[in-house]
């Protein structure tokens, strides 16, 4: 079994001298202010603004099933990687667990896969943020602009980990506060007591009159789970920045609780209020994203812009936990030996900067390709990474089933978090989950998604596995 990161500095909890550096290791310099905005900003990412409209159109009002589904399977991954993360803070979370319970190669192949995911996140956001200001001001090319909130970005992680957790707590705190106006000022348009409202509000009318709940079939639940099953990615981050945060346990254990209502608020709540606003097949709810067609059948003045505003805000959130954590699993990675061990360094202030640097190189030459190549290059390193985010759930749950145990052994006093109906319901969301990577074979654009992943994938476990018996045999 692998050493444990300690909470605050990161270093091997068997007393393990740290890793060389200027630093001694990462520093608790994240507040419980900036922990409790990263947990609730975590489930807000720029898909929920921008995809759900096409969700919508693909299965009506029964689009909010699936999100329902979709995040019922968040919360329990949540609350396995919580029970977790409470009893043992790491800055390698999930990819630390599974080195302690399933093997070195599970740790080390589910690390590398991750940091994989996010540094091409990374090329995604800054795209899609250069998009939006390009659009603002032309005079300053779209290339140019990716350059800028890159460069700003990773300057602000350089600097020290409060510099990220107070970027995080505003970005985060925009949209957070965006969609509960929204989810307020759309109740109550819904109900005709809105206002100056130009929207009349038909109560809930509009989820059954244009073809019922199920205007696409009970199967389009399936297609929409498909579909906003990657908008819920960066739930998990909390518990890589808790071991940065003076009171660990804590942090992770209000998280934990706490995801039921923010996923209820956020993507049901929300989406609710456009479904009951509009009727689903409104082709203002495609063309124009269902929160601005949803704004703009109240009457809310410069609908559009306000949105672009809040898209940009979760953008640039997206890409700064995007390289947080990309490089915190970097930092986690070198520091047990399966990454340069230049990465496991930090500076005086416990910045990881080789990771950072690395991490964010790796998000340069991405954009780029996205510029060069955008059809081949770029669309291979998005599909190859496009399940990624499944796969870790997976590694999730089948290391909670062999945690548990090993903390009930060796600390049962910090089992504060427990999974409900262990071990029944996590085998039931390890079958969810399957069944999501086995129906997306099916779907077109689904298939080559998983399909290029597991070759990832594979090629990543085949790497580790020789790693592990080359390494074995030298000793």
């Amino acid at each position: 079994m692998t050493t444990q990161s300690s909470p605050t500095t990161g270093t091997p909890s068997s007393g393990t001298p740290p890793t060389g550096g200027e630093g001694d290791g990462l520093k608790a310099g994240l507040k419980n202010r900036h922990l409790s905005m990263i947990a609730i900003g975590g489930v807000i990412g720029a898909g929920l603004f921008v995809g759900s409209g096409s969700g919508i159109a693909a299965a009506g009002p029964a689009i909010l099933v699936s999100y329902a589904l979709v995040g019922a399977m968040v919360v329990f991954v949540m609350r396995m990687l919580g029970e977790m993360a409470a009893a043992r803070p790491s800055s390698g979370s999930f990819s630390a667990y599974a080195d302690q319970a399933l093997g070195r190669w599970a740790g080390f192949s589910i690390g590398w896969l991750y940091w994989f995911f996010w540094v091409v996140v990374l090329a995604v956001e800054a795209t899609a943020g250069a998009k939006i200001l390009n659009g603002w001001i032309p005079g300053v090319p779209q290339w140019g602009w990716a350059l800028i909130v890159m460069v700003v970005l990773t300057v602000v992680n350089l600097a020290a980990v409060g510099s990220y957790g107070e970027f995080e707590f505003w970005f985060a705190g925009i949209k957070v506060v965006a969609i509960a106006a929204f989810v307020i000022v759309g109740l109550l348009a819904v109900f005709g007591v809105l206002p100056g409202s130009d929207n009349a509000g038909s109560g809930l009318a509009h989820l059954t009159d244009s073809g019922g709940f199920f205007p696409k079939g009970p199967g389009a639940i399936l297609t929409g789970v498909l579909m906003v099953v990657f908008s819920f990615m960066g739930s998990e981050i909390v518990t890589l920045a808790a071991g940065e945060s003076e009171d660990p346990q804590k942090a992770v254990t209000k998280a934990t609780n706490s995801v039921i209502w923010r996923i209820g608020i956020f993507y049901l709540g929300s989406i609710f209020v456009v479904l009951t606003l509009l009727p689903w097949n409104d082709p203002s709810i495609t063309k124009d994203g269902s929160y601005v067609a949803a704004l703009n059948s109240i009457g809310i003045p410069h609908a559009g812009q306000v949105m672009d505003v809040i898209v940009l805000t979760a953008v640039l959130s997206c890409l700064n936990s995007g390289l947080y954590t990309a490089s915190r699993m970097a930092f986690s990675l070198g520091q047990r030996g399966d990454a340069p061990k230049a990465f496991a360094k930090t500076t005086s202030r416990g910045v990881p900067r080789v990771a950072i640097l690395g991490s964010v190189v790796f998000g340069f030459l991405a954009v780029w390709f996205n510029y060069q190549w955008p059809d081949t290059v770029f669309n291979f390193l998005l599909n190859s990474s496009g399940a990624v985010a499944l796969f870790v759930w997976l590694v999730i749950c089948f290391t909670q089933l062999k945690m548990r145990g090993m903390i009930l052994r060796d600390q049962p006093e910090k089992l504060v978090v427990k999974m409900w109906l262990f071990p029944y319901l996590t085998w039931a969301t390890i079958a969810a989950i399957s069944f999501v990577l086995v129906y997306m074979l099916t779907d077109d654009a689904g298939r080559e998604q998983v399909l290029l992943s597991l070759l990832v994938a594979a090629f990543v476990v085949v790497f580790a596995l020789v790693r592990e018996k080359v390494q074995r045999q030298k000793v």
